[in-house]
């Protein structure tokens, strides 16, 4: 899971079913790239094969549909899945227009003990909120969260 694409590419296909290459048009990649992780997300089960379908031209098409094992990653504890999630966060950014982000920065200053609560406070928030998430909901936005010490 360490890669930055192919978590885009999980987030791409959580409510919609795409090919192989229209996953490749949505990132700006080559097909024969993206179906290198596709293939690698499918055999480690996040994501499954939707029933084929037929192209404009007739071709035979297989979409891929996100399974959620991904939907949290944080307890992963690798460095390097750390620097994949923020490299498809920041390449999920830079596609943004302007205005489209709301980010807040805060430094807080607290003992350990209310570092923990806040942290657990934040995390109840998310899975109570991931809980909630369903493909058909109205809207779909993505989070990012980090905390970090303050030098």
């Amino acid at each position: 899971m360490a890669s930055g694409i192919r978590l885009r590419i999980i987030r791409l296909t959580y409510a919609e079913a795409l090919t192989n290459k229209e996953i490749a048009h949505r990132l700006g990649r080559d097909p024969a790239t993206t179906l290198h992780h596709v293939r690698k997300l499918v055999d480690t089960g996040f994501l499954a094969p939707q029933p084929v379908r037929r192209g404009n031209r007739g071709a035979k098409e297989i979409p891929y549909l996100s399974t959620g094992k991904s939907w949290d990653l944080s307890g992963e504890g690798s460095e390097a899945l750390a620097e994949a999630m923020l490299e498809a966060y920041l390449a999920e950014v830079a596609e943004l227009d302007r205005g489209e982000l709301d980010q807040s920065r805060l430094v807080i200053r607290v003992t350990t003990d209310e570092r923990r609560e806040f942290e657990q406070r934040l995390a109840d928030l998310l899975d109570e909120f991931r809980d909630r998430s369903t493909p058909e909901g109205d809207e779909q936005f993505a989070v990012y969260v980090a905390t970090y010490p303050s030098r």
